[in-house]
């Protein structure tokens, strides 16, 4: 039988991706916060030592994401996203038996690991070269399927914790893990790396890592997205103090950032309803602007719904900024290389996402309070604003004929 005959359908592969990035999102990133405190109870460890092994976790994703992305780029995405699957089961399966903080930190570098291997940017690398003629739309399924990773994590997890403990809910995750998303990967990926070329194509006109390093694009983009993580971790890790520090009590603080999850799937919602001619680059310098404003708006305000504009627009700005960034590398050089170009670019964005948490403890030694920390962020959202409209598309290299 051919092999393109036992490949899936690509309305099925999106469909299996898009799942596999729910339940992978759910798991490996937003189910960390919903054990902090039963594993505290339960083994009283502080929180700086439970924390610390999540903050190890990001690392690893930073560090691992050049070699994910040369794995795709030797066409092992199969091998790649079905491995890092199993991956993650074993480390959800290592943290069930953790009874000091060591094995903890080898069970979450373990997940940091498959992290880089499952989440988002390997299934876009895997689109984007299988289907380049329709991989924005795939790209943009998968950002709306997994948008609902959050909604699903913290409700589901806080069951499994009632039923089960802490630790027989890992276990749970863990065969989630390694005998749902894995074989779903296995089965969604079958057939031949390429799909579908469009016509003409010629792979040696993309840029290879070397020739996006010497291009100001590649800099700017990754300075830009280095920027965008570096304040959405640093808000994400701050926001319930910054609330409480404009006097919005906790319950008043979860009614206003409870928008923010639903604005960012009406966003990709409403792109992928009509945002199919819509040039990534005018987007990308729209939806950024986002950021700064709604974070002035966090800032400066504090009337109810103030607060829920601010949820709303950083909702619907964080949801299409990941469309950009996947939909954008491989345009601006091409598909051959778009795991190590994108790895590359994504693996000082993770380090930084890493490190925020940290250093905005650091500020607020110095500075007068949260108002003038958001302030910052907000400043370097307009960085990356700035950054991201002087990233021209660099030229495309010519291939050079060979004497036959």
């Amino acid at each position: 039988m051919p092999e393109a005959a036992i490949s899936p359908s690509y309305r099925a592969t999106v469909s299996a991706l898009a799942v596999g990035q729910l339940l992978s999102w759910a798991a490996l990133y937003y189910g960390f916060s919903s054990f902090v405190l039963p594993m505290m109870r339960d083994l009283g460890w502080s929180k700086p030592t439970v924390m610390g092994a999540f903050t190890l976790g990001l690392a690893v994703w930073g560090a691992s994401t050049y070699a994910t992305g040369s794995a795709i780029d030797r066409g092992h995405g199969r091998a790649l996203m079905t491995g890092g699957s199993l991956l993650g089961g074993a480390g959800f399966a290592l943290w069930a038996l953790a009874s000091t903080p060591w094995v903890l930190y080898v069970a979450w570098a373990v997940m940091g690991a498959s992290m880089a291997m499952t989440l988002y940017e390997p299934a876009f690398n895997v689109l984007t070269k299988r289907y380049p003629l329709k991989y924005r739309d795939g790209i943009t399924a998968l950002t709306l399927v997994g948008g609902f990773a959050s909604t699903l994590s913290f409700p589901a997890v806080a069951g499994l914790n009632a039923a089960f403990g802490w630790r027989g809910a890992l276990w749970v995750i863990a065969s989630i893990l390694a005998f749902g998303v894995a074989p779903l990967h296995a089965w969604a990926l079958r057939g031949p790396a390429l799909v579908a070329a469009p016509q003409g194509s010629d792979p040696a006109e993309d840029g290879t890592l070397r020739e996006a390093l010497r291009t100001r694009a590649f800099w700017l983009l990754t300075l830009t997205f280095t920027l965008y993580s570096f304040v959405i971790a640093a808000l994400w890790a701050h926001v319930m103090p910054a609330m409480a520090a404009k006097g919005v009590d906790e319950p008043a603080a979860l009614a206003v950032l409870v928008w923010i999850g639903p604005a960012q799937v009406a966003g990709r919602f409403v792109f992928a309803w009509a945002g199919a001619g819509l040039s990534l680059r005018r987007l990308g310098a729209v939806v950024l602007c986002g950021l700064p404003l709604s974070l002035t708006l966090l800032a400066l305000g504090s009337h109810p719904l103030v607060l829920i504009a601010f949820a709303v627009l950083y909702g619907v700005a964080n949801g299409l900024v990941t469309i950009v960034r996947g939909g954008l590398v491989p345009q601006y050089f091409g598909r051959a290389h778009i795991g190590r170009i994108g790895g590359t670019m994504s693996a000082l964005g993770l380090m930084a996402r890493a490190a925020a948490p940290l250093l905005v403890a650091w500020w607020l030694l110095w500075l007068p309070g949260y108002r003038e920390v958001l302030l910052l962020l907000a400043a370097l959202g307009g960085c990356a604003v700035a950054a991201f409209v002087l990233a021209r598309p660099p030229p495309r290299r010519v291939p050079v004929s060979r004497p036959t």
